[in-house]
């Protein structure tokens, strides 16, 4: 699956961005028709908490799926964003199959 990474006010290492690559290619295990996906990842200093958010934006025939998530590192906000997008995938697939 063709994945764009796109880091916001930083630049992010090889390890993160193969770490975000290979959990994302995980996905296509449970909807095959992906066309490409854009991932962002931002750093947020709200009320003096130090976060990261990891956004992931799927494009699959007839959808655009998205899913947002945030924790104190990269590594732990992606895990929970593609755990979001296995979900909808699924859901999505499902409806799929129900037409």
């Amino acid at each position: 699956m063709k994945l764009q990474m796109h880091s916001i006010h930083f630049e992010a290492d090889k390890q993160l961005t193969d770490f975000i690559q290979q959990r994302v290619d995980k996905l296509e295990t449970f909807f095959d028709r992906i066309v490409e996906g854009e991932v962002f990842l931002k750093h947020n200093n709200s009320d003096g908490i130090a976060t990261k958010t990891v956004e992931i934006k799927l494009f699959v025939p007839g959808a655009t799926l998205f899913s947002k998530e945030e924790a104190p590192s990269f590594e732990a906000a992606a895990d929970a964003a593609v755990e979001a997008m296995r979900r909808q995938l699924k859901k999505f697939k499902e409806k799929q199959m129900a037409h």
